[in-house]
């Protein structure tokens, strides 16, 4: 990798990991999730990121890929367990962060929440050139056991690439699965802690798309809906991303179209049992010759008063 491409990665990661901590900031009970949302996008806009895929808030039995829409009229309660994953690229070199937020008076989700952050604190420790994926997972699935919750175990971290969002290899949150991480790449590692079964399922609405390729002409399909899509070049998009340019009803035709053509792949919410609680916390690291650097920690992301300074020219 070049000194510039490795700076354009430091970027992305820096300012992935201020739009978590700012969004983090954000969730009060009363809140509407989208508009937390559409904050954290225009933060990432803001200091000159773009998304990487659309910024989702998932709360409580959720684990991930709840993606608010325009319209959303969810709102934040006491007592939730909310999921932030941001994901930021500059240039199409993505960084890819989240974090777990306590909306409890009483704090009664510390646990499980340390749970899925000290597991994410033992993968750090474990990770480095040639290490197994399997041996990552072990270390996550003893921290998680030890605060007496489960890994979701078909959830993974996985690879992440210049305009590629999930590559190989998948990080197991258990001991399973073949490969080993390699030197001068980069992966995002993303311990999932839960006091149900540990499986998820998917369920509702999706409102997170990708596009598998895009026909110039499809029947039922708007053009310039269509030519949007393929601005996002394979990258994750959310239908709120359209719906702000476009008709509602122009976006609808054109991904219907598209998932006729089976050009375009659905992500629904991940789901536990309902009644479960799910945290989750993720890092985006770069795999060196000699170990493992976190690029996403707070410690590097950008500071308050720059992002005030670029918010206002």
């Amino acid at each position: 990798m070049t000194p510039t491409d490795m700076s354009k990665v430091r970027e992305a990661c820096a300012i992935a990991g201020h739009v978590r901590d700012y969004v983090a900031s954000l969730m009060k009970p009363g809140e509407l999730l989208i508009d937390v949302a559409l904050a954290g996008h225009a933060r990432i806009h803001e200091l000159g990121g773009r998304a990487a895929f659309p910024l989702q808030i998932s709360r409580n039995h959720i684990a991930a890929h709840y993606c608010p829409f325009i319209g959303d009229e969810t709102r934040f309660r006491e007592g939730d367990l909310v999921k932030a994953d941001v994901g930021v690229h500059v240039d199409g070199f993505v960084a890819d962060t989240a974090t777990t937020v306590d909306l409890s008076s009483d704090g009664r989700h510390e646990s499980l929440r340390l749970a899925a952050r000290e597991a994410l604190d033992a993968a750090i420790r474990v990770a480095g050139p040639d290490v197994e994926v399997a041996e990552i997972g072990r270390a996550i699935e003893q921290a998680i056991i030890a605060r007496g919750f489960k890994p979701i175990r078909n959830l993974t971290g996985h690879g992440v690439d210049r305009w590629c969002i999930h590559k190989a290899p998948q990080i197991p949150n258990v001991p399973s699965g073949r490969g080993r991480l390699r030197a001068d790449t980069f992966v995002a590692i993303e311990p999932f802690s839960t006091d149900g079964e540990g499986l998820i399922h998917e369920e509702g609405d999706a409102h997170v798309f990708m596009a598998r390729k895009v026909g110039k002409k499809l029947k039922g399909a708007h053009p310039k809906v269509v030519q949007a899509v393929a601005e996002f070049r394979g990258l994750p998009f959310g239908s709120r991303d359209l719906v702000q340019c476009f008709p509602f009803q122009q976006v609808a035709e054109t991904l219907n179209a598209m998932n006729r053509a089976h050009q375009l792949i659905a992500y629904p919410p991940l789901c536990e049992k309902k009644g479960r609680m799910v945290a989750q916390f993720e890092h985006t690291l770069y795999i060196s010759d000699s170990g493992a650097e976190v690029l996403t920690s707070a410690s590097k992301a950008w500071p308050e008063e720059r992002a005030r300074r670029v918010s206002s020219g």
